[in-house]
């Protein structure tokens, strides 16, 4: 009997030992979905990522179709406020309801020789053109600083538009790659863009600005 009883005694002593490996596989099995949640995660992140730059992607797609086109024979002149050379306020759209015709000239340069005698073949001329009921701007994308000197030293009667955005000098089909700007000129009667001459010389500028506004009060009568 004594026997027995340290048999069952060895038994009862051994038999942690064989539940031991059994713990140790239901650790391994907790681990495992722990590694499955990070996978999901990682998994979600990346679909966030990718719905986010889709979001983005169509976000930026309506602005393209929105965005302004050059302004043909026509259309309306543009709602766009502009400074000029006293960095006073100019409101395009003000301006043509003031005059029958509005004749705006850009010139890729203020002060430069071309640019000079473009200005002051428009002041030489200015007279003839308020006979005319028509209001005469430069425009370029000179500082307004850079627009008041030359107004000063040419001694120019009539404003100088500031344009460093290329706003309206875009709108108006004068921009030039990279970052110039196609010397050209505009007749607008009632608001309406009615002539429209890219990329001329200086002298052909003025005489033809002029000739544009004589030859539409002329299909008035």
């Amino acid at each position: 009997m004594p026997e027995l009883r340290r048999s069952t005694r060895r038994a009862a002593a051994e038999a942690p030992a064989e539940h031991k490996p059994k713990v140790e596989k239901s650790k391994v099995t907790k681990k495992a979905p722990k590694k499955a949640k990070l996978t999901k995660k990682t998994a979600s992140k990346d679909e966030s990522e990718s719905e986010q730059a889709k979001e983005e992607e169509l976000d930026e797609k309506p602005q393209s179709k929105n965005q302004k086109k050059e302004l043909e024979v026509g259309d309306e002149i543009p709602d766009i406020l502009l400074v000029d050379e006293k960095d006073e306020p100019v409101y395009l759209k003000k301006v043509a309801a003031e005059s029958k015709y509005l004749v705006i000239f850009a010139y890729p340069r203020a002060s430069t020789p071309g640019c000079t005698r473009q200005a002051c073949g428009f002041q030489r001329n200015y007279a003839d053109f308020q006979k005319l009921d028509t209001q005469v701007f430069g425009l370029s994308s000179d500082s307004t600083k850079a627009q008041l000197n030359f107004v000063t030293k040419q001694g120019l009667k009539y404003h100088l538009l500031s344009d460093p955005k290329k706003t309206l000098i875009t709108l108006l089909g004068a921009k030039k790659a990279p970052a110039g700007i196609k010397r050209s000129h505009w007749v607008f009667e009632d608001g309406k863009l009615k002539i429209k001459k890219i990329q001329i010389s200086p002298e052909v500028s003025v005489t033809s600005a002029l000739k544009d506004v004589e030859d539409l009060r002329e299909e008035k009568k």
